[in-house]
């Protein structure tokens, strides 16, 4: 299987996520996107995500946030690589350990940042409320494969 990151990117009027009543991360205008990471998943790949997204044209006017300067507020989320094949409970197997998976959303973050973006995040590890208010509706899933 080849590495990749899993994002969930939805295009917001505006985001927020509150950890234990302390908002830690709020946008205005921008993208909210819910990052998955797998076992195998790297820098590169991740460096290749961030630019996808930094240059994904669903902003008004078919522009970017490269183009605009928009914020995003990236979440970290395991669940995206939940296997509901079979029963009623999910299995989180094929979502990558803390270890691995907590310092590649700093480096998605980080790789944006080189870009030149605005990013907010959320607070790996803990149980965050994530509040927003999706424009359009916007959604994409986005996946991004080590070659190519």
């Amino acid at each position: 299987m080849l590495p990749r990151v899993r994002a969930v990117v939805q295009r917001v009027s505006r985001a927020a996520v509150t950890v234990a009543g302390e908002v830690v991360g709020r946008i205005g205008p921008g993208l909210l996107v819910l990052l998955g990471v797998t076992h195998d998943d790297d820098a590169r790949v991740a460096d290749r995500l961030a630019d996808k997204i930094w240059t994904l044209r669903i902003l008004e006017g078919e522009r970017s946030c490269s183009d605009t300067g928009a914020p995003l507020l990236v979440v970290s989320q395991f669940t995206l690589y939940a296997d509901t094949r079979r029963g009623r409970r999910p299995s989180w197997s094929a979502a990558a350990p803390r270890g691995a998976s907590e310092p590649l959303v700093e480096e998605f973050a980080e790789a944006l940042r080189r870009r030149g973006a605005s990013v907010e995040t959320g607070r790996f590890g803990e149980h965050m409320d994530v509040e927003l208010t999706n424009d359009g509706p916007m959604t994409l899933i986005l996946e991004v494969p080590a070659a190519g």
